[in-house]
């Protein structure tokens, strides 16, 4: 299940971009990238990264963590190349059977919760304030109102890019799986997400992240966030027997 839509209050494109690769039966490749840098170099860059990506998987003769790898390092310096100044971030779900593995630059967000809420896993933003909030000196709160919410340290399209690969985690049948731009966490709190998607039809999960998170953008919800943005997910569980 995926979504993506233009901030509400813009009326250029959407710099936000989504990859889904399946490789073999039991072996996919989920992909967010939201781009940075205005018109048009930030819509061109996520449409770089996820090409990249997409091209590197195909190839027959390399594992997907090496393809993965190489899609970022490809996307990176054909960004640079490009001579635009833009970049964007890139978040990347491996998974094979019943295992995943992460991999991301930037502040787009990955996250697998139970059909409880357990938080199996949560990426760290590759941001000033992301780090804080990891070291434990923000709360959620003022991190989401933090003036310096929005710069990242770590982009597709730069020389010291640097890719956070995670540990393989083990999904249950009834875990949520979920991929996002920044647009869904700088207006929806975590434990907002968790509990509209942890159980129930990820259809309907999909529906009510997206209702939630434009409400808060057209600033219906007072007192709650609201940072207008392109908005994009994945939302993903094991199918039975997979």
């Amino acid at each position: 299940m995926f979504y993506t839509h233009r901030s509400p209050d813009k009326e250029t494109v959407n710099e936000d971009s989504l990859g889904l690769v399946d490789i073999a039966p039991d072996t996919s490749v989920l992909m967010v990238a939201d781009g940075l840098g205005g018109q048009p170099g930030g819509a061109t860059a996520s449409e770089i990264a996820i090409k990249a990506l997409t091209r590197s998987l195909a190839r027959a003769d390399s594992t997907p963590r090496e393809a993965i790898l190489e899609g970022f390092d490809r996307a990176n310096h054909r960004i640079m190349d490009s001579g635009t100044g833009a970049a964007t971030t890139l978040a990347v779900v491996e998974i094979q059977a019943n295992q995943l593995r992460p991999y991301h630059v930037g502040d787009s967000m990955i996250v697998a919760t139970g059909q409880r809420g357990k938080q199996k896993l949560f990426t760290v933003s590759h941001s000033p304030v992301g780090y804080a909030v990891e070291a434990g000196f923000l709360n959620e709160e003022e991190a989401i109102y933090h003036e310096e919410r929005h710069l990242i340290s770590n982009v597709v399209g730069a020389e010291d890019m640097n890719i956070s690969m995670g540990s393989l985690v083990t999904l249950a049948p009834r875990d949520t799986l979920l991929l996002a731009s920044d647009g869904l966490f700088d207006n929806l709190y975590y434990e907002e997400i968790v509990a509209l998607i942890r159980k129930g039809p990820l259809q309907a999960a999909a529906h009510r992240l997206v209702e939630l998170a434009h409400n808060r953008m057209a600033r219906r919800d007072p007192g709650q966030p609201c940072h207008p943005d392109d908005l994009s997910f994945i939302l993903y569980r094991p199918q039975p027997g997979r």
